[in-house]
């Protein structure tokens, strides 16, 4: 399965999402912050960048740029709550694959993942 590098700065919201990608076979790699996932992508590999756009730091959208930047084929998920923060994401359709409104259930968070991930090429483990 994949390895993703999830970044999101709610713990319940992080904890759920890493649970239920685990349940499904893939390797997460936590964040709480956009500064602590740039450390955690300059050390690891990743298949697929699951971030939440507003956190301090360093919020999911300069995430995503400094990703597209330096690994332009991995795919990339943006998660909010925030309906102006999703106009933004969406003006950012060329950059990301997917951008999920919160709340959201196993369901649809799989559903984005396995879309996401359906075109990408994962390497072995």
């Amino acid at each position: 399965m994949a390895r993703i590098l999830l970044a999101e700065d709610e713990d319940g919201v992080r904890e759920f999402v890493s649970r239920v990608l685990t349940l499904n076979g893939h390797s997460v790699l936590e964040a709480h912050d956009g500064a602590q996932a740039v450390e955690l992508m300059d050390k690891h590999h990743f298949d697929l960048l699951l971030t939440d756009i507003v956190m301090p730091v360093m919020d999911g959208i300069s995430l995503a740029l400094k990703v597209r930047d330096t690994r332009p084929a991995v795919p990339i998920i943006l998660m909010t709550g925030y309906a102006n923060e999703s106009q933004r994401a969406h003006n950012l359709s060329v950059l990301i694959e997917e951008l999920l409104s919160k709340p959201f259930n196993k369901d649809q968070l799989m559903k984005a993942v396995n879309d996401a991930l359906s075109g990408a090429e994962l390497s072995p483990s």
